[in-house]
C-alpha cells in the first residue's frame, strides 16, 4: 500500500508539469505580445512629435498668432488679426492639415536646429525689434522652447521666414472669407495683394485656403475678375501641391 501510494504521487507529480507543457505555447506566445506591445508603443508615442511657433509683436497686423505642426499632419492656426479698421482683434482659429512637403520641412529644420535646445538669440543689442518669437519642440522623448528676435542660425531662420509666410497665407484666407460674406467688393484688392505676394514667393501653403478661394470663384454674384483672379490662385495651388 505504501508503495501504491509512492506510485499515485509519483503519477501525480508527473502530470502536473505535463499540463504545464500544453500551457507552453501559450505561454510563450503571450510573452512575445507584450514584447511587442512594449517595443510598439513606446515606438508610436515617438511618431507623434509638435513643433510650435509663435509672434507677439505689439503694432502689427496681427500682433500676436500662434501655429502648431504635427507630425502627423495637423496643424492650427490662432491669432487677433482685425478684420476691420475699428476692431480691436478678432479672434481667430483655424485647423487644417499641412502638406508633407511642408511638414518635412518643419521638421528637417528644427532637427538641423537642435529642436531649439539652448540659446538661438543673437542677443544683440543694436537690433530693431521685429517681435517675440518662440520656436518649441516637443516629442516622447524631449521638449525644448526658446525664444528669440532675431537668431544667427540659419535653420532658425528658415523656419521663421517659412511660419512667417504661412500666416500671411491663412491671413489672407480669413479676410477674403469675410469680405466675401460681408464686403465682397474689397475682394478685388485683396486678392491682388495676395496674388502678387504669391508670385514673389512670399505665401506657404495657399492650399490651405483653397476652400474660400473655391466659395468665390464659384459665386456668380462676384465679378469676373475677381473670380478669374481666384482660379489662378487655386490652379497656383494645386500646382505647388503636385
Amino acid at each position: 500500500m505504501i508503495h501504491g501510494q509512492n506510485v499515485g504521487a509519483s503519477v501525480r507529480f508527473v502530470q502536473r508539469p505535463a499540463r504545464a507543457g500544453r500551457s507552453r505555447p501559450h505561454q510563450i506566445l503571450g510573452l512575445l505580445l507584450l514584447l511587442i506591445v512594449g517595443l510598439t508603443l513606446p515606438a508610436r508615442a515617438q511618431e507623434t512629435a509638435v513643433v510650435t511657433f509663435t509672434l507677439d509683436f505689439p503694432g502689427s497686423e496681427p500682433s500676436h498668432y500662434a501655429i502648431s505642426v504635427s507630425s502627423d499632419g495637423h496643424a492650427t492656426y490662432d491669432s487677433d488679426g482685425k478684420l476691420s479698421p475699428d476692431s480691436e482683434g478678432d479672434p481667430f482659429h483655424l485647423d487644417f492639415s499641412m502638406s508633407s512637403e511642408t511638414r518635412r520641412r518643419v521638421f528637417e529644420l528644427a532637427e538641423r536646429a537642435h529642436y531649439f535646445e539652448g540659446e538661438i538669440d543673437s542677443r544683440k543689442k543694436n537690433l530693431a525689434s521685429t517681435g517675440r518669437k518662440t520656436l518649441t519642440y516637443k516629442d516622447s522623448r524631449r521638449s525644448a522652447s526658446a525664444t528669440y528676435n532675431y537668431s544667427p542660425v540659419a535653420a532658425v531662420q528658415q523656419i521663421t521666414q517659412l511660419f512667417q509666410s504661412l500666416s500671411l497665407t491663412l491671413e489672407f484666407g480669413r479676410r477674403l472669407q469675410y469680405f466675401h460674406r460681408y464686403q465682397k467688393l474689397a475682394l478685388d484688392e485683396e486678392l491682388k495683394r495676395m496674388e502678387e505676394a504669391a508670385n514673389g514667393h512670399g505665401l506657404e501653403e495657399v492650399s490651405a485656403v483653397v476652400p474660400i478661394l473655391q466659395a468665390i470663384a464659384s459665386d456668380i454674384t462676384v465679378i469676373n475678375p475677381v473670380r478669374a483672379r481666384a482660379l489662378r490662385m487655386i490652379e497656383q495651388a494645386n500646382t505647388v501641391k503636385r
